[in-house]
């Protein structure tokens, strides 16, 4: 009782509010130390590939696609909060583990795929925005892909991981309520929604479009950029209590940003679903997808469709890029870093790499589908990659997956291969 009487008396509340030398303790709000890496990531898989292959399936099949994005989104979750996991337990990203813990021939080609990987990012990325400009300003696709690459140079060369994780933040928010926004002026059969997002299904000829929603949701270039953004921060290494809350709040990090993508990802769908499939229009440009709208929802939910793609188009190019950078740099084992020039060096054949093929691309729409296709065929070799490293005590030590983790991991790995070689399978003999 006289404990009580102690703390609510007003003079000890007062003088106990005035002190300056309150012991810290490790709370709830340090999950806030921890938001940033997975935000950074849900952008790579909200970015105008994924516009593209969504808007043709929700156009070209309706809601019945939705599950992939369930799928996908789910191996997403645990792969992200594996590879974190890597960055968290040894202090290296993915392409410094490849390059210190994989033998040099194997190694090395894994990572240049990487590399290819993120050029083929960057050239989804840098096509979103440039579509996106000439939705707004009547700005050519080629001028706009110079300015959107420009302006990323900028950005990187200029500032720090914290301020671009700000930015990014930024971005995801305005996404995020621009589909929001237009989801509610759309009538959504939300029980035929409700139920493809749960049941499989895969329609005739819907294989390639399957292919690039799941190629850009799980995409090999933020396996690599998670690592590195978690490893970056340089967090406790040593006590083992510190290293297990770092791993909780990290997947509470990732889960939350996924799911965020999930729901974006799943809106696209669903707004093709309810406005181009039920008029029986098969959309196959993000251009024709405005102008579509227009009439449909009015003008406002155009524009608002073009600016949202604008802000997807250059937060995930400033995303590749650093994924470009990070795997260049650990090709001589060394962290991001853009004062040093392999990480330059990455950044710019990231961009620059994209830029070229653009320039060679006749339908910007058909490469973006192509884009996603190339990254979820380049998938497994990361993938697989990333079980070893993750499940080698050699590697992690204590912190190795488990027999349960390694075995669900492998699991999603030979699922992705699957798919690929259905996918190849039906190119070349159909």
């Amino acid at each position: 009782m006289s404990g009580i009487r102690k703390i609510l008396n007003p003079g000890n509340l007062f003088r106990d509010l005035r002190r300056k030398d309150h012991k810290k303790v490790f709370g709830a709000l340090d999950i806030f130390k921890y938001i940033g890496p997975g935000l950074l990531v849900t952008v790579g898989f909200t970015d105008p590939g994924n516009w593209a292959a969504n808007i043709a399936a929700g156009s070209g099949f309706g809601y019945t696609l939705l599950w992939v994005v369930s799928l996908s989104t789910l191996m997403l979750i645990l792969l992200q909060h594996n590879v974190a996991h890597l960055g968290i337990a040894t202090g290296n990203c993915l392409a410094e583990a490849v390059a210190f813990h994989i033998r040099p021939i194997p190694g090395k080609l894994i990572l240049s795929l990487a590399v290819m990987a993120s050029v083929a990012t960057s050239l989804a990325e840098i096509m979103g925005g440039a579509i996106a400009l000439q939705m707004l300003f009547e700005v050519p696709v080629k001028i706009g892909a110079v300015l959107v690459t420009i302006f990323v140079i900028i950005m990187l060369f200029t500032n720090s991981y914290r301020k671009i994780e700000k930015w990014i933040i930024a971005f995801v928010s305005i996404i995020g309520l621009s589909f929001l926004y237009e989801i509610f002026l759309v009538d959504v059969n939300w029980p035929a929604a409700t139920i493809s997002w749960i049941k499989p299904s895969i329609p005739e000829g819907s294989m390639l479009l399957l292919m690039s929603v799941l190629g850009a949701v799980v995409m090999p270039h933020n396996l690599f950029l998670h690592s590195e953004i978690i490893q970056s921060r340089q967090w406790n290494l040593q006590e083992e209590n510190i290293i297990r809350k770092q791993l909780k709040f990290e997947f509470a990090d990732t889960l939350l940003s996924m799911l965020i993508g999930w729901a974006i990802n799943s809106a696209m769908i669903i707004l093709a679903a309810a406005t181009f499939f039920v008029q029986k229009i098969e959309v196959t440009e993000l251009q024709q997808a405005k102008s579509l709208l227009e009439p449909l929802l009015g003008s406002n939910a155009a524009v608002v469709f073009a600016i949202a793609l604008l802000f997807s188009g250059i937060a995930s190019t400033i995303t590749s890029a650093m994924a470009g950078g990070s795997i260049v740099s650990g090709f001589v084992r060394e962290p991001y870093n853009i004062n040093d020039n392999h990480t330059r060096m990455g950044v710019l054949i990231s961009l620059f790499g994209a830029l070229l093929i653009i320039f060679f691309i006749r339908n910007p729409f058909k490469g973006l589908i192509l884009s996603q296709v190339f990254l979820s065929i380049q998938l497994p070799f990361t993938v697989f990659s990333q079980v070893y490293l993750t499940s080698s005590k050699k590697v992690m030590g204590k912190y190795a997956n488990s027999s349960f983790m390694r075995s669900i991991l492998i699991i999603i790995a030979l699922i992705v291969t699957f798919l690929n070689l259905k996918l190849l399978f039906d190119i070349v003999f159909k």
